[in-house]
């Protein structure tokens, strides 16, 4: 029987980076947090964490975005356009792929768990998934066929313009596009709409009505892409809010209208899940997205 790889994984989150030594979620050997600060300064830490490692094979990065995963790019690995001061530009995946001498997979957080959830967690099974952040920023991570859906670049759901709810008429708060997704719908909107951040919402609060519309929209964009089987929702705002899964569940059925009359889609509750991997979707999909380099030479 062949041993199954052992690989370094590193998720670059806004905040922290989560640093994991693993051939699985059964078989972790370390995990190491870094705070998130200036790149240099970030990048050193986990490079210095990879040098106090052994025995990995391969390498990989699951990363907060936008980022430029096209292999022909001269900017390929890098952080292209985040708003977080300072990292725009900066060369992720090249560089530590340099320093660790592996093979390295690289791509976003969200399709990083998305392969974690389609290997270990609440899409296992499945080859075909989505999977939705919603916390402060809202990001889609989309499998087909257990690989990411790749093109030009990767997907931006989160900055879809969606059809609003009758009468709002709020202008949303994303620093690009107003009242896309993510500037209705996301952390960051909920707070700067109603002055208090979503964790201490009400159930009852109206904003949840708002939100729910939103992000039905988006499953219902989703949904017509023709690729997920199942749509798994992360992130603060949805693990944090119990009551939003079966309102955005509602909303996304109202939105198709019975068009897709698949019995998967029609099964909304069990369509649309929450995480079963918590906090280590990300890391374990970093691994995954290291197996994934390994496997393509």
């Amino acid at each position: 029987m062949v041993e199954t790889p052992l690989i370094a994984g590193i998720e670059l989150g806004g905040t922290k980076i989560n640093c994991i030594l693993a051939r699985g979620p059964e078989d972790i050997l370390d995990e190491v947090r870094i705070p998130t600060t200036r790149p240099d300064e970030t990048l050193a830490a986990v490079e210095a964490v990879l040098d106090r490692w052994r025995g990995f094979v391969a390498l990989g990065i699951a990363s907060f975005g936008p980022v430029s995963i096209d292999h022909s790019a001269g900017d390929y690995g890098h952080i292209t356009s985040t708003p977080k001061p300072g990292w725009a530009g900066t060369d992720v995946a090249r560089r530590l792929e340099r320093h660790a001498g592996v093979p390295t997979g690289f791509h976003t957080d969200v399709v990083g768990a998305a392969l974690a959830e389609a290997r270990w967690g609440a899409a296992k099974g499945l080859a075909d998934v989505a999977y939705v952040t919603v916390g402060t920023g809202i990001g889609v991570g989309l499998i087909a066929g257990g690989r990411p859906v790749d093109g030009l670049t990767h997907a931006e759901f989160g900055h879809i313009r969606p059809v609003r709810a009758p009468g709002d008429d709020w202008v949303g708060n994303c620093p690009f596009h107003g009242a896309c997704m993510e500037g209705l719908a996301a952390g960051t909107a909920i707070a700067a709409r109603t002055g208090q951040p979503a964790s201490e919402l009400g159930a009852d609060h109206p904003a949840w009505n708002g939100v729910a519309h939103a992000l039905g929209q988006l499953l219902h964009t989703l949904v017509l892409t023709g690729v997920p089987r199942r749509i798994v929702m992360g992130g603060g705002v949805m693990v944090g809010t119990t009551h939003l899964f079966p309102r955005v569940r509602a909303a996304m059925t109202k939105s198709l209208a019975g068009y897709v009359a698949l019995p998967e889609v029609a099964l909304a509750d069990t369509f649309v899940v929450p995480p079963a991997l918590g906090g280590n979707a990300g890391p374990l999909g970093a691994i995954l997205l290291g197996e994934q380099a390994l496997l393509n030479g």
